[in-house]
């Protein structure tokens, strides 16, 4: 089961850092939910350059991004 990490409402770069305690807390599986394309560009750039697979889905005004270890 995924960690969700709740960025919704928290300015950049606020939910990349909390993005990255997750993934060093040793979380591979994760779900974070932002609610700025800013937030969801910064998150999918980290996480990419950190080599891990990430996938979003837009519902509403939640962007819900799913990353995941290669």
């Amino acid at each position: 089961m995924a960690t969700k990490v709740d960025a919704r409402g928290r300015s950049c770069p606020e939910p990349v850092l909390m993005t990255k305690q997750a993934i060093e807390s040793g979380n591979v599986d994760l779900e974070v939910i932002v609610d700025t394309e800013v937030a969801k560009d910064n998150i999918i750039r980290f996480v990419k350059n950190k080599g891990f697979k990430v996938n979003y889905e837009e519902n509403n005004n939640e962007i819900h991004l799913f990353i995941r270890s290669v």
